[in-house]
């Protein structure tokens, strides 16, 4: 990756949002909800901009190599499982990991889970605590998945770790090492990254993820939201992005 991609960070302040400490304190007020009320399962990011049902409309379209029964799924900054469950629910049955960061939001997707598998039945879904951009990769790379999954989720990750003003080894801010933890997960030869984010447009996430970066990923497509235009300027409250390993 080159050291800053054409549209760097710079402009997004670091906040508490990226830090664990806040999603901690989150989580353990989510659970406490859940505990109090079952039904209560949390927050689900984005859905007032209806992302998680525009995937599950997107995924089918994307290739015909995806097969529902067979595709792994790899949700990145899972929280509490919300779109693993909503994939589950549309029929996709093939292997899942959800993992994050915050044992707490571990701690209640297995909650739901149980709820869900108790209710429906159905194929498992498995949740992890591991750190994206410091666990070993042995931890999330093995058995079937050793080569890479076929299809990576991000929603809303990549804007959180963006928010955040860590330095890593290298002294560099942290979402600059992203790119390369994701190139490691996605199976090589077609793997799927998508990508969802409400502080990036679809041109600086294709500066993140392909240009300047040597050919690993290319754009693959792109979901359709509604549009809006300020100042003779047409965009988007957020943008998807779908990108293919090569």
């Amino acid at each position: 990756m080159a050291d800053h991609p054409p549209s760097h960070p710079a402009h997004l302040e670091p906040s508490k949002l990226g830090t664990k400490e806040y999603w901690d304190a989150l989580y353990s007020t989510e659970l406490t909800n859940h505990a109090l009320n079952p039904s209560d399962t949390g927050t689900v990011w984005f859905d007032d901009s209806d992302a998680e049902q525009k995937l599950l409309d997107f995924l089918p379209t994307i290739s015909p190599a995806l097969s529902p029964e067979t595709t792994s799924l790899l949700d990145l900054g899972c929280g509490n499982g919300s779109l693993l469950f909503a994939l589950r629910r549309e029929g996709w049955s093939g292997p899942a990991l959800g993992i994050d960061y915050s044992a707490n939001s571990i701690s209640l997707a297995r909650r739901i889970e149980e709820a869900e598998r108790a209710e429906g039945g159905g194929p498992a879904t498995r949740f992890q605590t591991w750190d994206l951009l410091r666990g070993d990769l042995e931890d999330v790379l093995s058995g079937e998945q050793r080569g890479g999954w076929d299809v990576v989720l991000d929603k809303g990750t990549f804007d959180a770790i963006c928010l955040s003003d860590e330095k890593d080894e290298q002294g560099r801010r942290i979402c600059e090492g992203y790119k390369d933890r994701i190139a490691a997960l996605v199976k090589p030869h077609g793997g799927l990254f998508i990508v969802t984010s409400c502080n990036w447009t679809e041109g600086e996430l294709r500066a993140w993820f392909v240009e300047g970066t040597g050919g690993e990923f290319e754009e693959w497509g792109r979901v359709e939201y509604r549009a809006f235009v300020f100042g003779g300027a047409k965009g988007q409250t957020i943008s998807t992005l779908c990108f293919r390993r090569g």
